[in-house]
């Protein structure tokens, strides 16, 4: 029973709680947006999926199935699911490099990944993934995306183009006097209806006009131009037999790197998408939730063969400004794609490669975060760092290698940070002392009595602070008062140190207080290491003032025992 609770805490799709008050005005709303945004997704999944490396319908089985998933299963009212660009280098990638084949084996993997995380209660943790490093790795990909698409913008004659994202530019100005003119004439005039088209309205995507002008005019003047069908051939008008992939230990020791990859960029994308959709219908999305119908999607669009899938935002963000308020409004995009894809999907062979190539290079643009780009360099230093080093590392080597030195280079600079907020101070020396002077309260420091303050956090990148500060000792004081006032959690290495301290102190008949020990973890740490019980629960005290005044009392037991000695 305890177990059901606890699933029941963890996965709540919103479905569920949405459909308790459903009405037929809001059903009304959510049927156009769902409309709307299948239009808008009709382009973008195929295009994705050509970018990715991989056949167009695959895109479209993609949108279908983890479209509708996402949208059922869901922690968020309004997100619509789907292949994205933030896929397209690490499809790519996998594809160069394990086939299509250990494409479909990475993305079921990464969704029972998916799976395990959401009900982890892991959620809430990827969140705090650093701006820098998500602007970083999101602007690389733009313009990777940006550089997949050189080829078929300008029509180039070339064979394959290279992965590596310097030998590919070497590889379009070689071939650049085999540019089409009617290729870069469709592409440009693309974009341009793309960014054009919203002053006229918005409630029919620009890029589906763009598509059927280009294409139409492609037709009617009989222009020298690839097409998805002359590159791919007739797009299935039917979704293919489920059938689950095969898994051994070698392939999933082979593609558990890639597939963590894609593990992670969803979870991420996806409770981004939903906290940008919060922000827009003023909701509360369920980030645990949200990663078990995120990797179930991806589960089942493997088995249908499709790519990986997870939240979009510009088409979740279309859904919310059409009026989609429930995870209807997602199941109703899914579907419509599912019917153009029936009845009207073999036209799509029509459709000019430099054409989707020019909503590409929209999408690559509307990825590129370039004023968030340029805000952080003009921000910190070790932000600029890390989004530098992981958009460099992105474009240059690999999205798998940028997200773990990301990382890795932002929890160093966290924690340099901390150590520079970390000091311990001597706030006395061997004198009867004025506190005031010191810059703590006025409080009266009896001769023999040593006080250092630590502040900030007491863990291994500052524990050598503390050791350094307790060499200023010159003579071994009777009293050593340790204020613990400002420190708010302590590591195994603070532990080690305070127990060094302890035993020299011990080794050198000096007393040893604790003050202000406020902290319940620290506390709980020195409790745990039974440093309260040998240091004495009377010589860790509450306030300053007790600290003080328990000086004065070892003082004076100190001294009655040194005459006690003297008269024997």
């Amino acid at each position: 029973m305890k177990v059901l609770t606890n699933i029941k805490e963890i996965f709540r799709p919103k479905l569920w709680d949405t459909l308790k008050n459903y009405d037929r005005q809001q059903l009304t709303k959510d049927v156009m947006a769902g409309l709307i945004v299948g239009v808008v997704a009709l382009p973008l999944a195929i295009a994705f999926a050509i970018a990715s490396g991989v056949s167009p319908e695959k895109g479209l089985y993609t949108a279908v199935i983890a479209g509708f998933i996402i949208s059922a299963l869901g922690g968020s009212r309004v997100q619509i699911g789907g292949p994205t660009g933030a896929f397209i280098v690490i499809v790519y990638g996998i594809v160069q490099t394990h086939g299509v084949n250990g494409l479909i084996i990475a993305t079921f993997m990464a969704g029972v990944m998916l799976i395990i995380m959401g009900f982890a209660r892991l959620g809430a943790i990827i969140k705090f993934i650093p701006h820098p490093l998500i602007v970083g790795f999101t602007s690389g990909i733009a313009l990777i995306i940006f550089s997949s698409q050189m080829k078929d913008f300008f029509g180039l004659e070339m064979g394959a183009v290279p992965a590596d994202f310097l030998d590919k530019w070497v590889g379009y100005f070689q071939a650049f006097r085999s540019i089409n003119i009617y290729a870069v004439l469709i592409a440009v005039a693309t974009v341009a209806i793309i960014l054009l088209w919203p002053k006229i309205t918005h409630k029919i995507p620009g890029s589906l006009i763009a598509i059927l002008a280009t294409t139409a005019a492609m037709q009617l003047l009989h222009l020298p131009v690839e097409t998805i069908g002359s590159k791919f051939g007739n797009i299935p008008s039917s979704l293919p037999s489920p059938a689950i992939p095969h898994l051994d230990f070698a392939t999933i020791k082979t593609l558990v790197q890639p597939a963590f990859t894609i593990a992670l960029l969803g979870g991420i994308e996806s409770l981004l998408s939903a906290v940008v959709a919060d922000g827009m219908i003023g909701g509360n999305h369920r980030s645990n939730t949200e990663l078990v119908a995120q990797g179930t999607a991806n589960i089942f669009s493997s088995i249908f063969g499709g790519i990986p899938a997870t939240g979009a935002i510009a088409r979740t963000a279309t859904n919310v400004k059409n009026g989609g308020r429930t995870p209807v409004a997602g199941i109703i995009h899914a579907v419509v794609l599912l019917l153009i894809m029936l009845f009207i999907g073999k036209w799509a062979a029509w459709i000019p490669m430099a054409t989707l190539a020019g909503i590409l290079v929209v999408v690559a643009y509307n990825m590129s975060e370039w004023e968030s780009f340029v805000s952080i360099l003009r921000g910190p230093k070790n932000d600029m760092a890390i989004l530098l080093t992981t958009f460099f590392l992105t474009v240059l080597i690999d999205l798998t290698v940028a997200i773990e030195i990301g990382m890795l280079l932002a929890a160093v600079l966290f924690m340099r940070k901390m150590i520079q907020f970390s000091g311990v101070n001597l706030l006395t020396s061997d004198k009867e002392t004025n506190g005031k002077e010191d810059g703590f309260e006025n409080y009266s420091i009896p001769r023999g009595v040593e006080v250092f303050e630590i502040t900030g956090p007491l863990f291994f990148g500052a524990a050598y602070k503390f050791k350094d500060a307790m060499k200023f000792i010159e003579k071994p004081p009777k009293v050593l008062v340790i204020r613990m006032k400002q420190v708010p959690i302590i590591d195994a290495t603070g532990i080690k140190t305070l127990e060094e301290v302890y035993k020299e102190c011990k080794r050198r008949e000096t007393k040893l207080i604790l003050s202000e020990v406020h902290s319940k973890q620290v506390i709980q740490e020195l409790r745990s290491a039974r440093l309260l019980f040998a240091i004495g629960k009377a010589n860790v005290t509450d306030s300053f003032t007790e600290a003080i005044d328990r000086s004065v009392i070892i003082l004076k037991e100190q001294t009655e025992e040194q005459e006690r000695k003297g008269q024997n």
